[in-house]
């Protein structure tokens, strides 16, 4: 090929990519919090009825956390990771948690879709429950999965807060 057959060759066209808002994230972004990047490594959706909400497992270094974000009144954005507090069904009507009382908010049962690292539980059921403190601002958040119970602690976080960079798909 010679030189004029590179220059007039077509370049090959990329989409272009599409913005990313907190609620159209995809795995392979990059979200930028606390002066921390971290990469979406996991998408959860879950549907309860006609209701729906999105959580993002964030990964940086060793470091993960969760990204909750659901469309209610106004846009709700939360902060969780993981805790090692035992929890039973039924879900009771209180938790507590380094020295915090917890109340239960709202529970039911969705079915989540995932993708990346959550693909596993793609097309699974959860029991859920939300508790909030006193002040709401702390939460706790429960999930059965079969056998497997697990809990997490968060907080509510702002939207300028989060700064959101798209990955190349």
């Amino acid at each position: 090929m010679g030189l004029f057959s590179k220059l007039f060759q077509k370049k090959e066209e990329k989409p272009p990519v599409r913005e990313r808002t907190v609620l159209s994230l995809q795995v392979g972004d990059i979200v930028v919090y606390d002066l921390t990047d971290y990469e979406v490594v996991g998408k959860i959706t879950y549907r309860d009825h006609s209701y729906e909400w999105v959580a993002y497992q964030l990964l940086e270094g060793r470091n993960t956390i969760w990204l909750s974000a659901e469309m209610d009144d106004e846009l709700e954005l939360g902060i969780y990771r993981k805790i090692p507090l035992q929890v039973s069904e039924p879900f009771p009507k209180e938790l507590h948690y380094d020295g915090k009382t917890y109340y239960l908010d709202e529970k039911g049962r969705a079915t989540v879709v995932g993708e990346g690292r959550s693909q596993n539980i793609n097309g699974r059921t959860t029991d859920y429950a939300d508790y909030y403190d006193e002040e709401e601002e702390h939460y706790l958040s429960v999930e059965s999965w079969g056998s497997e119970i697990e809990v997490s602690y968060g907080y509510p976080i702002e939207e300028y807060e989060v700064k959101v960079i798209a990955g190349s798909n």
